[in-house]
């Protein structure tokens, strides 16, 4: 008779388990894909060079050695964008795209945090060839966009 008992206690520890999983891999994925360090609010516009293209998951990311005001002196910029595949997908992206020595002008999200030089990048327009590259998915996203 204590059978029945001991399965159901079993089944019990096991969703218990599969739960608790559940809820802290969520949690740790929404956290991962938080953008709340960028001020979406402002648009920076940074002219420079490429230092760095950095085309892996989860996200690509830009080193760009530049200016947001003239008179300034260059410093690096880090820039986040999505990842490699939807770039390729939304923003006509490759990993040869940019190289180290391009001259750029980018449009950005900067870090809420103004100590540190980097933001969201929202378009890169390549100086030498005013080829144009968008990372803002969420404008890609919209109605009446090609």
């Amino acid at each position: 008779m204590r059978q029945p008992f001991k399965t159901l206690g079993i089944a019990c520890v096991a969703f218990g388990a599969v739960a608790f999983s559940l809820a802290t891999g969520v949690r740790s994925t929404s956290a991962h894909h938080s953008t709340t360090m960028f001020d979406h609010s402002r648009t920076l516009t940074l002219t420079g060079v490429v230092v760095e293209l950095r085309w892996t998951n989860p996200h690509v990311t830009l080193l760009v050695k530049g200016t947001v005001k003239d008179g300034d002196q260059p410093s690096e910029w880090l820039l986040e964008m999505t990842s490699p595949g939807n770039l390729v997908r939304a923003g006509g992206w490759s990993r040869s795209a940019v190289k180290p020595g391009d001259k750029v002008v980018v449009e950005m999200s900067p870090l809420r945090d103004a100590s540190q030089q980097g933001g969201a990048l929202k378009k890169l327009t390549v100086a030498d060839t005013g080829q144009v590259f968008t990372a803002n998915l969420r404008a890609q996203e919209m109605p009446g966009l090609e």
